[in-house]
């Protein structure tokens, strides 16, 4: 693929219940920009529209976590997030960052993938001058050629209004959303990777049972279902393909893992850090790891 992917923009866990999701992400030592509500439009060309769905972030100055509210459901829906929801909630959204949404656009395509369009988003965020308005541009590919989760690109217009400096400095010491991991139901597993390494412009490598692609800001590691077990044992599965974890790179593991301990949440130790089970952290495993 020949758009320039530049990394994560961003990692979406969704939810029913926005308040209890602040409260687990805010315990676990992050920071989290102050609750906004969506514009959203159903296709290209048209104006955007007060949506269902809010979000509070936990920002790293280039990609972030998202804790994606359905906030009212009698609200317009027009990215259809209330049929995602009850599938299943969890770690469902991937968006990775591009420069130019029409250009990722049609290279998503010439690839062989169906597409929404470029989409427009809005929201209105609090900042030190006053409320001003977020834009961004989002391409999604069709979730039926994605049975991991709902995946796309999006390009920041105005990305001084989301990575603002007050809200990157996280108790924690997180820094960045170093890696995504997926599980692939063995049947689609190679179709997966193949997808992955197309739209990464990359080769995937082997790291024990997970084929890992990199770029210099974004990390995706995929792993067999069958295999599952071995990366992340007790965890899980509420679908044969899905977003399983993120890996977060803290300042100080054992700081961090004090942190979220002492906010009432077990942890396992890892061979780099620590992690919280995705049945604590609202449908997505939290591997902490030092930076």
């Amino acid at each position: 693929m020949t758009s320039d992917i530049r990394g994560f923009h961003h990692a979406g866990i969704l939810t029913s219940d926005l308040d209890g999701l602040e409260r687990a992400y805010l315990s676990f030592g992050f920071t989290l920009s102050p609750r906004s509500r969506h514009l959203l439009n159903e296709r290209p060309g048209r104006p955007p529209v007060p949506g269902c769905t809010a979000n509070r972030c936990a920002l790293f100055g280039d990609a972030y976590i998202e804790l994606l509210g359905i906030v009212d459901t009698s609200a317009p829906d027009p990215w259809r997030t209330k049929a995602m929801a009850a599938e299943y909630e969890g770690f469902r959204l991937l968006n990775l960052e591009t420069g130019d949404a029409e250009a990722a656009d049609k290279a998503l395509n010439g690839a062989g993938l169906r597409t929404s369009g470029v989409l427009d988003l809005e929201r209105d965020v609090d900042t030190d001058d006053g409320t001003r308005t977020m834009r961004a541009r989002a391409v999604h590919i069709d979730p039926s050629s994605t049975p991991e989760g709902h995946v796309g690109v999006a390009q920041h217009l105005t990305r001084q209004y989301v990575h603002q400096p007050r809200y990157l400095a996280h108790p924690n010491g997180a820094r960045a959303l170093e890696a995504v991991l997926i599980v692939a139901d063995d049947p689609v597993f190679e179709d997966v990777v193949a997808r992955y390494a197309a739209i990464l412009a990359t080769e995937p490598s082997r790291r024990g049972p997970v084929s890992v692609l990199g770029t210099a800001a974004a990390r995706l590691e995929i792993v067999r279902s069958v295999d599952a077990e071995e990366v992340l044992p007790g965890e899980p599965a509420p679908a044969p393909s899905r977003f399983a974890a993120v890996t977060i790179a803290v300042d100080d593991v054992a700081a961090a893992r004090t942190i979220v301990e002492d906010g009432g949440t077990a942890t396992r130790p890892t061979s780099s850090g620590f992690f919280v089970s995705a049945r604590d952290a609202y449908g997505a495993g939290l591997f902490f790891t030092a930076r």
